[in-house]
Order: C-alpha cells, then structure tokens, then sequence
C-alpha cells in the first residue's frame, strides 16, 4: 500500500493489517459504493459534455481527448501502484458506454 492509499483522517483508524475478515469486507463494500458513486459522478459530467457538443454540434467522439484521458488514468496507475493495463481498460469501458450514451441522446 502506498502513502497516498492509506488514510490519514483518524490517528484512531485500524490499518488493514490490523482489521478482521469482516472488517476488510466492509471496507471493500464502502470502497465499491464509492466507486459506483464516483461512476455517476462522472457519467452525469460527460452527458453535460454530450449537451455541450450537441449544442455546438461536434462531433461525439473526440480521439485527442480520449488520449489524454487514458495518458492521465496511465499516470493515475503507476502513482497508485496499480496495473496500468488494468486501469486503462477500465477507462477504456468508461469511454465506450459514455459514447453509447451520448450517441442514443442526439
């Protein structure tokens, strides 16, 4: 775990090597709220978008973009320590359904 994933708010807060099964489930249940939860957050961002292009009328995909999307996710996992690959597919997910989405709204 790196520094940045370890949380800071209570002196108090058990560390996971310190938590029991079913607190590390818990915790992994908040952690999934909190990721669908940042999921709307971003997908009601990109229908804005979608609004925003509509009203301009540009065109829904947007490759230079969608680069620097997946160059930022990229960054985001190697700060994180996490799989690269990984995360860029997940992004990758992200951009279709949202093109999806703003495809079916015009």
């Amino acid at each position: 775990m790196t520094r940045d994933t370890q949380r800071t708010t209570d002196q108090t807060e058990k560390l996971p090597d310190d938590m029991s099964l079913d607190e590390l489930r818990t915790e992994i249940a908040d952690i999934d709220r909190e990721i669908v939860e940042l999921i709307a957050r971003r997908t009601y961002v990109a229908d804005t978008v979608a609004q925003v292009k509509d009203e301009r009328d540009l065109p829904t995909t947007d490759e230079g973009q969608e680069e620097v999307v997946m160059d930022r996710a990229g960054e985001n996992a190697e700060r994180f320590e996490v799989d690269s690959n990984l995360v860029k597919a997940i992004f990758r997910l992200l951009i279709e359904l949202n093109k999806v989405e703003q495809r079916e709204s015009r």
